[in-house]
């Protein structure tokens, strides 16, 4: 199980399971950082995976996150930001 927070929304427990798909939602959104047209379409697919199939965490529950992704309304920049070498989701 991942721990993943989105900014400014919370916190959401995650299968193992999916975490192929969420690579492959995080590689399609590094793509999309070149074209600013197809970037808020990545971004809210890969935050939206995470919604429908994590679990969301109680706001008084505090757990360290494995993966912390940018708000929904991040821009190109503050998503760059947060890149590693593995995207925002380690492999």
């Amino acid at each position: 199980v991942m721990i993943i927070r989105i900014m400014g929304e919370g916190q959401y427990t995650v299968p193992d399971e999916i975490a192929d798909r969420l690579n492959e939602l995080d590689d399609a959104l590094e793509e999309a950082l070149a074209d600013e047209a197809a970037f808020p379409a990545a971004l809210t697919a890969l935050l939206e995976a995470v919604r429908s199939e994590g679990e969301p965490l109680a706001d008084e529950e505090l757990v360290t996150s494995d993966v912390v992704l940018p708000a929904s309304d991040a821009t190109v920049a503050e998503v760059r930001a947060l890149l590693t070498d593995e995207g925002l989701i380690p492999d």
